[in-house]
């Protein structure tokens, strides 16, 4: 059990910041992970006062809060619509609405856990993070980095021209994902992320070119196949290293046939 000693509404992002410089304290989010660990927390910091729970949607890009539930991203009509109900999708298994109705965006992403469906999603999107000190960085730049004392404000998803498709295979529905599986077609790209492995996840493009020249089921194959051959794998008490594989190869030929039948040839 984790045991806290001091609760702050931040008044300000920079009060957040400046109390998260001690090692001591902790930006909580939705407190829903957090509280199942151990240790003391001096003084926890909550930013559900600097209005970052909602989406914002421009010509251009969304803007996702940090502190936005994943319920409200699982309902939300414009990004529903723009990425052909894959964003719903990503988090509709994840616990349940109770669940969802709490966990945050940000946190998810902060936390950059090798289970997390959400990360998995976002990096198929042309994601990018705001950082309050860092400024804006791409999801895929800081999925990659260690943890420091900076404050996640938002998520900007770009709206890129493009098809997207999220399967995830779990040994029953509220559990934690086995594997999870995004893809997307932007502009000519196909990308795959693959997540859960168990690991944080990672992003596969088509830099062999298995997809260009026409889609076919024999092109489909390859890349699949080469998705499940590049992602390292490992072994944990959901799912063995080869199954993880053999799941990313039949997860990515899915999204593949998916977005075809969506539109995306």
């Amino acid at each position: 059990m984790i045991s806290i000693q001091k609760y702050v509404r931040a008044k300000s992002l920079e009060e957040a910041y400046q109390l998260n410089q001690s090692r001591a304290n902790r930006v909580i989010g939705g407190m829903l992970w957090i509280k199942t660990g151990n240790g003391s927390v001096n003084t926890a910091i909550d930013l559900c006062d600097l209005g970052l729970d909602g989406i914002e949607e421009t010509q251009e890009a969304f803007l996702i809060g940090a502190m936005t539930s994943l319920r409200r991203m699982e309902l939300h009509q414009g990004l529903n619509t723009y990425t052909q109900g894959a964003a719903g999708a990503a988090v509709r298994d994840i616990i349940g609405v109770q669940f969802r109705n709490l966990a945050t965006v940000g946190g998810s992403i902060w936390g950059r856990f090798g289970f997390s469906d959400v990360l998995t999603f976002f990096l198929s999107l042309e994601t990018f993070v705001e950082l309050y000190q860092g400024g804006i960085v791409p999801l895929e730049q800081f999925a990659a980095l260690g943890y420091d004392r900076d404050i996640l404000v938002r998520l900007i998803v770009k709206k890129k021209p493009g098809v997207f498709a999220y399967r995830a295979f779990r040994n029953q529905r509220t559990d934690l994902p086995v594997l999870t599986c995004a893809l997307s077609r932007m502009e000519g790209e196909y990308r795959a992320v693959i997540g859960a492995r168990p690991g944080r996840a990672i992003v596969v493009r088509d830099e062999e070119g298995l997809l260009s020249g026409g889609q076919t089921e024999g092109r489909y194959n390859a890349f699949s196949a080469y998705v499940a051959r590049v992602v390292p794998m490992g072994s944990n008490t959901r799912g063995s290293a080869a199954y993880r594989t053999h799941l990313a190869r039949v997860l990515t030929e899915r999204n593949l046939m998916q977005i075809m039948e969506s539109g995306g040839k």
